[in-house]
């Protein structure tokens, strides 16, 4: 089939909106949002407002849909993003921190480039060329130092490496690693099985490229899940098993997580708040279960005295 469907300028837009029953209280700040945040792009969050005509099979938005209602759940989902990167941040930076220690202290500064610790000699070639092209463009002050002033090893010691390596390159590193033992004493901070923290490194790493390239996180379908872990209680007990292609669990994970990295921290409740900022945003459409706010994870501490 050929593609045959015209361009059309932004006022023909919003006007083929409107003939479809959208209602719009503000025509320039409607204009305004086609310009800079694109039709195409809205058009994920106007979807669920969405009914098709039988007879036809036109789409026509269901009586009394605003304009600002598709706004609220882009501006919700623009929001759940920035929160969820807040804490893959800190879990990527933690991550890169225990892998280093680990492999610093038991092997040596230059340990980690032995292929004996690795299980696959061919993965293990795929990360250190992806890892010596990383090193090579990198303008950090630390790697244009040391590859100035020593000549062997031509990689420099891990610690300079975990900040500088991805958390996808990440993932494959500590994957890779042949014995069980090192890659739990990598897990054991975050008192999760080794297999279950792999997983989400892997997940984590998928979420933060749509997040990167601010992707839709809200409604989406993932194809990169996680492990389902059957411990420690609290994270085993905030999962959903019924949803696991939802961000629901990734939020689950990542709630655990902060509570280990930063112990202080209110990205929870913060998170509970931005849920409760936008009743548009179904709690079912991202895998939340019905009894999740009585969850221990989820409660909110008591006020100070």
């Amino acid at each position: 089939m050929r593609f045959t469907k015209p361009s059309v300028a932004i006022v023909d837009q919003l006007a083929l909106l409107q003939a479809r029953g959208l209602v719009v209280p503000d025509a320039d700040h409607a204009l305004h949002c086609l310009q800079h945040i694109s039709y195409y792009r809205l058009r994920a969050y106007w979807l669920p407002f969405e009914q098709i005509t039988a007879e036809t099979g036109e789409h026509k938005f269901t009586l009394g849909t605003s304009f600002d209602d598709v706004l609220a759940l882009y501006v919700f989902d623009r929001r759940l993003r920035l929160h969820v990167m807040d804490a893959v941040e800190r879990v990527e930076v933690s991550l890169r921190g225990s892998w280093a220690h680990h492999l610093a202290m038991k092997y040596g500064p230059h340990g980690y480039l032995d292929q004996a610790l690795y299980a696959h000699a061919d993965h293990y070639d795929r990360a250190c060329r992806t890892l010596t092209n990383e090193i090579d463009r990198s303008k950090d002050t630390f790697i244009v130092h040391y590859l100035e002033k020593y000549d062997e090893p031509r990689h420099p010691p891990i610690w300079m490496i975990a900040e500088v390596i991805s958390l996808g390159q990440l993932s494959k590193w500590y994957s890779n690693l042949k014995l069980r033992s090192d890659r739990q004493a990598i897990a054991k901070p975050y008192q999760i099985d080794e297999k279950v923290l792999i997983s989400l490194t892997h997940h984590l790493t998928y979420i933060r490229n749509i997040c990167a390239h601010h992707g839709r996180l809200w409604n989406k379908q993932f194809t990169v899940t996680m492990m389902m872990p059957n411990s420690p209680p609290p994270l085993q007990l905030a999962i959903n098993p019924a949803s696991e292609r939802r961000i629901y669990n990734t939020l689950a994970a990542l709630g655990y997580l902060m509570g280990i990295i930063a112990p202080a921290t209110t990205w929870r409740q913060q998170l509970v708040e931005l849920i409760d900022s936008c009743p548009l945003a179904e709690e079912t459409v991202m895998g939340f279960p019905p009894d999740w706010r009585s969850q221990p994870a989820w409660a909110t501490p008591p006020a100070a005295p």
